[in-house]
């Protein structure tokens, strides 16, 4: 992920995947800005996100955890969702992949703010589940890159009939392999 990030730098509108978005760069003035926003900022969302599941041992890894999560929620709810939900409006593959998106970034965004919320009513076993599920959203840039290489190496679909379907691959998916662990740890003792 990071290697795909480090293509956007220098900001240019031009490069990889905004070479064929140039109708959006060029006609969309904030459209580049809020690209590069999601870009970067989601970057970030992967990186603190992943720490949050050490398991929590003593005050030091309490702090980091807290500060880490911090960074995690004002990165997602402010920055990374919102500006995936705007750029999911404009997504290639016709309604069926904006609509995925779309839905992807409005979940990703809600189950931050409610395990946050969770947290904050001291409910640490729903605290830790919405933050599964919002990770599972989060780690959606990666699982959608690994479907579409699955899916071109196997079936060599047309180009927009692969996002269509990687679109939904790339969450769906997640979710329901998170709820499943949900469901059977609900007896374990945090």
């Amino acid at each position: 992920m990071l290697q795909i990030t480090l293509r956007y730098i220098p900001i240019s509108s031009e490069v990889s995947f905004l070479a064929i978005k140039q109708d959006e760069v060029t006609t969309i003035p904030s459209y580049l800005t809020i690209f590069y926003i999601h870009v970067y900022s989601a970057i970030f969302t992967l990186l603190f996100g992943v720490v949050q599941f050490v398991k929590i041992t003593n005050q030091k890894i309490r702090k980091l955890h807290r500060l880490f999560g911090q960074f995690y929620f004002y990165i997602t709810v402010f920055l990374a969702a919102p500006s995936g939900i705007y750029i999911g409006f404009y997504a290639n593959g016709e309604v069926i992949a904006k609509t995925a998106f779309v839905i992807l970034g409005i979940l990703w965004w809600f189950f931050t703010v409610i395990a946050v919320v969770k947290i904050k009513q001291k409910d640490i076993r729903s605290h830790r589940n919405f933050m599964l599920r919002s990770y599972a959203l989060a780690i959606s840039a990666l699982t959608l890159r690994a479907w579409k290489v699955i899916l071109v190496y196997l079936f060599h679909p047309a180009p927009m009939d692969v996002y269509q379907i990687i679109a939904w691959l790339g969450f769906v998916p997640n979710l329901i392999l998170i709820e499943y662990y949900i469901y059977h740890t609900k007896h374990i003792k945090l």
